[in-house]
């Protein structure tokens, strides 16, 4: 049996301000705190994965449930630093903390979204529009050539990953949508969010075409 197929196992944990990782999406980091470069050599003798979980300053803890990334590539640099390439892989939920110290490693479960009850292929093409609307109003918005990458997943969970990572700056609303445990609910959403932001890049966008000379 794989270590991915181990419904519960001690994984060691990442805490990252205000970063919220997505399975299938890429995460480089920097290592250079002692503690993490004593994890990841660890990490690397091993399975190549720990778990990241976004770190709330004000609340002071972790977030409870997180998402598990695996090394792709490593560079090791002066005095012991790296630069690691990894890739979100399954999402987890801390059940306890099995040690905190030199970092923490948590018991988790992986956790999956639950089997949808309806066909979500219109929900997932709502939203690709709505991205492509979102898109298009900030290119004219800004006067530049903005265009949506090519390779954007087309099934509906792998899409609403894909989504959900890309709202940058908002770290609240990726953990929630991370949290999620319904792709239906997940892709609403970000419609919804999506739609917000066309209205007010288009607002924004007929304000400047007024004010031009």
């Amino acid at each position: 049996m794989t270590s991915s197929s181990i419904a519960v196992r001690e994984l060691p944990l990442f805490p990252l301000p205000e970063v919220v990782l997505f399975p299938g999406r890429p995460l480089p980091l920097h290592i250079f705190e002692f503690r993490y470069r004593i994890m990841m050599n660890t990490v690397l003798e091993s399975d190549r994965r720990f778990g990241v979980l976004m770190w709330d300053p004000n609340q002071g803890r972790a977030a409870s449930i997180g998402c598990c990334a695996e090394v792709i590539r490593f560079e090791r640099l002066p005095d012991d630093r790296m630069m690691v390439l990894s890739l979100g892989q399954q999402r987890f939920r801390v059940l306890d903390y099995v040690r905190e110290k030199p970092y923490k490693v948590g018991l988790v479960e992986w956790i999956e979204d639950a089997a949808p009850t309806t066909d979500l292929r219109a929900s997932a093409l709502g939203v690709k529009q709505l991205l492509q609307d979102v898109v298009h109003l900030s290119a004219k918005l800004t006067d530049q050539e903005i265009e949506l990458p090519k390779d954007i997943p087309s099934l509906p969970t792998e899409l609403s990953y894909w989504v959900a990572s890309n709202f940058y700056g908002a770290a609240s609303e990726q953990q929630t949508l991370l949290e999620m445990q319904d792709t239906a609910a997940r892709l609403q959403r970000e419609a919804e969010i999506l739609t917000s932001t066309r209205s007010h890049l288009a607002a924004r966008t007929v304000l400047k075409d007024t004010l031009k000379p």
